[in-house]
């Protein structure tokens, strides 16, 4: 006879991908932050909520005064072991700009991993792989190897395209296969 937990322990086994984020109209965004250049004296602004359909709402403007033009939105977590991981995939509609997909092992380094990608205006799936994540600190990369971590506790989105630009980032999932 089959006891629960066995049960539950072989599905964990199973199952190939575990759910960062699935945004619904009742998510609480109270662990979701938005960081702009006001940090720095910049006039950038943004704010992150969870619109009619349910998908998290991530959008602002980007300002280049006082040397300032970028935002973002991160999400901070209990720390995850995500050695059987090798993709991270995110359903998100944007605008047709440029953003940076953004994960760090542990909240206190000071650097991050990042990867670009660009956005087409319409629903996207895109599966980025751990390793293709590159080290970088304050937008220059950093002479460090890709990712190759076994833990994740924090991700994020920035946008920074040098331009004062209006963005709209629609975020429905993020999940690790």
């Amino acid at each position: 006879m089959l006891t629960f937990k066995y049960v539950i322990l072989m599905t964990l086994m199973l199952d190939s991908n575990y759910t960062i984020v699935n945004f619904t109209k009742n998510t609480m965004l109270y662990d979701w932050v938005t960081v702009t250049d006001v940090v720095m004296g910049g006039q950038s602004t943004s704010t992150i909520s969870i619109n009619a359909a349910g998908n998290a709402l991530f959008k602002g403007s980007i300002s280049l005064e006082n040397n300032g033009g970028f935002s973002l939105l991160r999400h901070r977590f209990q720390k995850l072991d995500i050695s059987q991981f090798n993709n991270i995939k995110l359903r998100l509609k944007g605008d047709g700009k440029m953003y940076q997909f953004r994960i760090k092992p542990s909240r206190f380094h000071q650097y991050a991993y990042i990867y670009n990608f660009k956005t087409n205006g319409e629903w996207q799936t895109i599966e980025l792989n751990l390793t293709d994540f590159q080290p970088a600190f304050r937008g220059r990369n950093l002479d460090m190897p890709n990712f190759s971590g076994n833990e994740l506790e924090e991700i994020g989105f920035l946008i920074g395209n040098k331009l004062s630009e209006n963005f709209e980032l629609v975020i429905n999932s993020i999940v690790l296969e």
